[in-house]
């Protein structure tokens, strides 16, 4: 009963992906170098969801 609740985990991880890309694009404007680093945290959400799927 709990489990029908909780969303699943991918979707939360897109929700993740998505935000942080976000924040890189705002970034890359203004700070490049904090900008890669959200990409690479955004690259290692998205290799999380490609292995559960």
């Amino acid at each position: 009963m709990i489990r029908f609740f909780r969303k699943p985990n991918i979707s939360s991880l897109q929700r993740q992906y998505d935000k942080l890309m976000h924040e890189a694009y705002i970034l890359s404007k203004a700070n490049p170098e904090q900008s890669m680093e959200k990409q690479k945290q955004a690259l290692e959400i998205q290799r999380e969801i490609v292995a559960k799927r």
